[in-house]
């Protein structure tokens, strides 16, 4: 067959149907961009941070959602609560660090407060001013501290001690609900005792955020992974299904990886989750846009931040159980690197795939189909989970994937 034309390029390939492909313009326009930050990531629920990453009474974590920046602090009652990261005054972003603790004096204010240094106004963990400098003086009876406060958001621990935040004061979902029963496979495993942190980086990838999530929700490229291919190819691998939830989440069946078939590793069955049965795999895509990979004897998440229609920021976590000993802690932390570390089997295979998409679909790059036409009767190579999700967000976005300058719900009727 020889090459295509530009026409017969932009024709539809074979007998694929509606739904089967999408618009490379969803990846590089920057205006759908802006529109999935106001219309997807100001409306949901997203997993900041672990639990464990504010250990005592006074810690912080700051992250940002939709260009928000956000501060998550841990109370002395022990309750974790979220909040911009904004100083009510004159909009200053008050703390800076990525994370750290109030309980010592921090270089702009007192202990056990939250200061903003560009005037010293302060605040306690639960977000009420707690001191304005001068406040008399400057405003007598017109201001004081109890007319202002940071600005609260909704805040949930959920599914493993994951910490979710929304920028939605009306949100109609707890994150239980939310997520719709795609955690309820792991749920056991990650709930009966606490996890921690153990491994934390992130990465600035020139890719589209949706491109990552792809990735993540298609076992199709695992041809590309040679680790993959020497541990789990085998009937009850291809027997495993991606599963559909509400609100756009797919889940995928777990089955027995055989480390022992990779030269150099050995079986991961002596050290596993509660409840939990030995060498298994699940995984959790969470529109729109998060990744809980639960494998073997190691937890790891994927936490997107889009940064730009060809920029996203992902935080990478992989955690074990708070009851480790050390020397299980040191064998998770080298199950959990040989994979996902950032220079694991699969993690750098991933990134490689998702920026050679990511030089090619650029803004003003030509718009071509991005096809998602695998049907296997929704086992590991359909592609039903990643339609799945473009439906999802078709509704969100009210634009048709395949052709995103038509709306949605029109073309639906």
């Amino acid at each position: 067959m020889p090459a295509r034309n530009h026409t017969q390029w932009k024709e539809v390939p074979g007998q694929l149907k509606p739904g089967q492909w999408v618009d490379s313009r969803i990846y590089s326009d920057p205006d759908i961009f802006e529109e999935e930050l106001e219309k997807i990531f100001k409306k949901v629920w997203v997993p900041v941070c672990h639990e464990s990453e504010l250990p005592e009474p006074y810690s912080f974590r700051t992250s940002s959602i939709a260009r928000e920046p956000i501060i998550v602090v841990r109370g002395t009652d022990n309750q974790v609560r979220a909040f911009l990261n904004v100083c009510p005054h004159r909009g200053m972003m008050i703390e800076r660090q990525p994370a750290g603790s109030f309980l010592e004096g921090r270089p702009s204010g007192n202990p056990k407060h939250m200061t903003c240094m560009f005037h010293g106004w302060q605040f306690d963990m639960k977000g009420n001013c707690a001191f304005i400098t001068r406040g008399e003086d400057g405003y007598q009876e017109r201001l004081k501290k109890e007319h202002v406060g940071l600005r609260r958001l909704r805040c949930e621990v959920k599914f493993g001690g994951f910490i979710w935040v929304t920028l939605n004061d009306q949100v109609e979902q707890t994150v239980e609900e939310w997520a719709a029963g795609c955690f309820d496979c792991i749920k056991d495993a990650i709930d009966t005792e606490p996890l921690e942190v153990f491994h934390y980086h992130k990465a600035i990838i020139g890719t589209n955020y949706k491109l990552w999530h792809d990735t993540n929700s298609e076992f199709y490229h695992d041809y590309m992974h040679y680790h993959n291919r020497v541990t789990g190819f085998n009937d009850e691998y291809f027997a495993r299904k991606n599963v559909p939830f509400d609100n756009g989440h797919v889940n995928v069946n777990s089955f027995e990886v055989k480390y022992d078939e990779y030269d150099g590793f050995e079986s991961r069955s002596e050290l596993s989750f509660p409840k939990f049965p030995p060498n298994q795999w699940y995984m959790v895509d969470l529109f729109p846009g998060m990744n809980f990979n639960l494998r073997g004897s190691a937890f790891r998440s994927d936490v997107v931040t889009p940064l730009a229609p060809d920029k996203v920021m992902i935080e990478f976590r992989g955690l074990g159980l708070k009851s480790d000993t050390p020397e299980e802690r040191m064998i998770r932390i080298e199950h959990h690197n040989t994979i996902w570390g950032p220079f694991g089997r699969n993690l750098h295979e991933d990134l490689i795939a998702v920026t050679g998409q990511g030089s090619t679909m650029k803004t003003g790059s030509e718009p071509r189909r991005i096809l998602h036409g695998r049907v296997e009767d929704e086992y590991i190579h359909d592609e039903n989970g990643v339609r799945h999700f473009y439906d999802h967000w078709g509704k969100w976005m009210n634009r048709l994937p395949s052709d995103p300058m038509k709306e949605y719900m029109v073309a639906a009727e």
